[in-house]
């Protein structure tokens, strides 16, 4: 009896110490969910306050293009990117272009102008996934990916339910977020070259294949859809725009060759006034055309122009002012020293020796090119020629491949003074100084019948009309050569203010015709450049026009006779051998 009472006490008094631990217990998760439930409310609260607050929509946000026609200056660039992304096919786009022109923006539009096209796989819902590559970091061992996507190994992720049972865990990168829409990925050019290639592995599969140590394809307590992913991969199916301020050459050449390339050009002054007025609308100042004329000799692009403003119009409000006023602006470039752009015109009168060629400097950017001459007249067969004003070396490309390209200028010049000579002129009696105001780099070969023109016209005093542009390759017999850029260059003429391009025959195209304000001539050669100009005619020397008449017989009728074609030809057939003949046409 005694014993069953003292075992009846001592499992009390268990059953009491069981009941108090568990007590305790129970009060301690209470007291650590109070503390967590405090401290969640404080931070809140926090949020709430940090949220409630909320300062003006900046101007650079307001100015943003919200549709096509917001967008200004880039209609080549939008037409391109419209018929790549906006048909039942969509590609792979990068575009190039300075910053500030409108890159990021047009992608967006695009994208909704996709999803109005019935025929366009973009539905109504797709995303678009937006990712800097400057700042898409990502872990070697692959355990954290923004890009691409990676996987938390049990070891990494941590004391969770499945990192307890061991359970590797598959988390979707950006490529997965953007399946069935849209990747905008900004200055793809500074991915790392691993992230490169795990990109464009993705393109090639549309889909992100993951791998782990710790997958077991027959373990029964991995989820399915953990099976789903390592045995099929992540969705991505996707449409990738990517945007670079660098050049064609600095990008893989793997990555290039499945994208479409799209340029954006800078943007001319006018546009970038049209910038600036929507901006100062935005803002609610009154118009001020003399502001918007100093912006546009400042600013370079739109984000410059629309900050001068605002900081000008900052400048104006709180002086209690109503409209901008030049001075502000002019107050703005001198605090921000900025450096007025280049904006090259053609001169004001027609000038001995002087004439407006043409040049690119920039994807899809032409700019007037000023080429001077003056000759002086020496001894006889004694004359030489100095050319200054031209980069006879530059450097372009960067990072790991660097090109550096030498001037064919001079090389040009002696072209050309091969054809003034075969034209009767004798260069040789003349010192020609030869110039190349500002230093631009020049190519040499598209200068060719500007340089003829200016050599030309400081021989015989003879004046160049200053509203005539020019621009074309010249070869020793006279010919013009067709040349690369043209659009832009006839852009930039008119733009200039010219009236008239010459460009070769080889570069016309049925866009030039009916141009208002502007007419372009087609030339064949040299002779035809000077009897627009000058309305000289000229012949080539006797010898020179035999050897052209030489050659065009070749071409029509001499060569079938000299070199016969088909299988009867004689240097073709195999001859008996002999003592030191040729016995077939290997052995050549």
């Amino acid at each position: 009896m005694n014993l069953s009472m003292v075992m009846m006490l001592i499992q009390f008094f268990f059953a009491v110490i069981i009941g108090i631990y568990f007590w305790n217990l129970l009060r301690g998760q209470k007291t650590n969910r109070t503390a967590v439930d405090r401290e969640s409310r404080k931070e809140m609260d926090k949020l709430r306050k940090l949220r409630s607050i909320s300062l003006t929509k900046p101007l650079a946000e307001k100015t943003r293009p919200q549709s096509l026609q917001d967008i200004v200056g880039q209609k080549d660039g939008l037409r391109a990117l419209k018929a790549a992304l906006c048909s039942g096919n969509p590609q792979h786009v990068i575009i190039y272009g300075p910053p500030g022109v409108g890159k990021t923006a047009a992608a967006r539009v695009v994208m909704e102008e996709a999803k109005r096209n019935p025929a366009s796989p973009f539905k109504a819902d797709a995303k678009f996934t937006e990712i800097d590559a400057t700042t898409a970091r990502f872990d070697e061992r692959g355990i954290a990916d923004p890009l691409i996507g990676s996987v938390h190994d049990p070891i990494y992720q941590g004391a969770g339910s499945m990192g307890v049972a061991g359970i590797p865990q598959p988390k979707p990168g950006a490529v997965t977020k953007a399946h069935g829409g849209m990747l905008f990925v900004d200055e793809i050019g500074e991915l790392h070259p691993i992230q490169m290639n795990k990109l464009l592995k993705v393109l090639e599969d549309r889909k992100v294949l993951l791998e782990s140590a710790y997958y077991n394809s027959e373990d029964n307590n991995t989820p399915a859809y953990v099976h789903d992913i390592f045995q099929n991969g992540l969705p991505a199916d996707f449409r990738l725009v990517g945007a670079t301020t660098r050049s064609p050459q600095e990008l893989p050449p793997a990555l290039r060759s499945r994208c479409m390339e799209i340029y954006f050009r800078p943007l001319l002054p006018d546009e970038i006034g049209r910038i600036a007025e929507d901006a100062i609308q935005k803002i609610g100042l009154k118009p001020c055309p003399e502001a918007v004329d100093v912006v546009k000799q400042y600013a370079t692009n739109g984000r410059e122009a629309v900050n001068i403003i605002q900081l000008a119009a900052g400048l104006a409000l709180t002086e209690k002012r109503d409209s901008l006023a030049a001075s502000d602006v002019e107050w703005v470039a001198s605090s921000s020293q900025l450096q007025p752009r280049p904006d090259r015109k053609i001169p004001d009168r027609p000038q001995v020796g002087f004439v407006n060629g043409l040049a690119v400097y920039g994807p899809n950017m032409g700019t007037l090119l000023e080429i001077e001459v003056t000759a002086v007249p020496v001894a006889a067969g004694q004359g030489k020629y100095n050319i200054t004003g031209v980069v006879e070396e530059e450097e372009i490309g960067g990072n790991s491949r660097t090109l550096r390209r030498k001037s064919m200028a001079k090389g040009s010049v002696e072209n050309v003074l091969t054809v003034l000579r075969s034209l009767g002129l004798k260069p040789s009696d003349y010192d020609l100084h030869i110039n190349f105001p500002g230093g631009t780099p020049i190519d040499g070969p598209s200068a060719g019948i500007a340089m003829a023109t200016a050599i030309m016209s400081a021989v015989r005093g003879l004046p160049v009309d200053n509203q005539i542009a020019m621009t074309g390759e010249i070869s020793i017999h006279g010919r013009v050569k067709p040349i690369g850029g043209v659009i832009a260059k006839v852009e930039a003429a008119f733009q200039a203010g010219a009236t008239t391009v010459i460009i070769p025959k080889e570069n016309w195209q049925t866009l030039f015709e009916d141009l208002d304000g502007l007419r372009v001539i087609p030339v064949e050669n040299v002779q035809e450049v000077f009897l627009h100009v000058f309305g000289i005619e000229l012949e080539p020397a006797l010898d020179v026009q035999m050897h052209e008449d030489l050659n065009d017989a070749m071409d029509k009728s001499a060569a079938p006779e000299i070199f016969p074609q088909g299988p009867a030809a004689p240097f073709l057939q195999a001859k008996p051998g002999r003592s030191g003949q040729i016995t077939d046409a290997g052995s050549c």
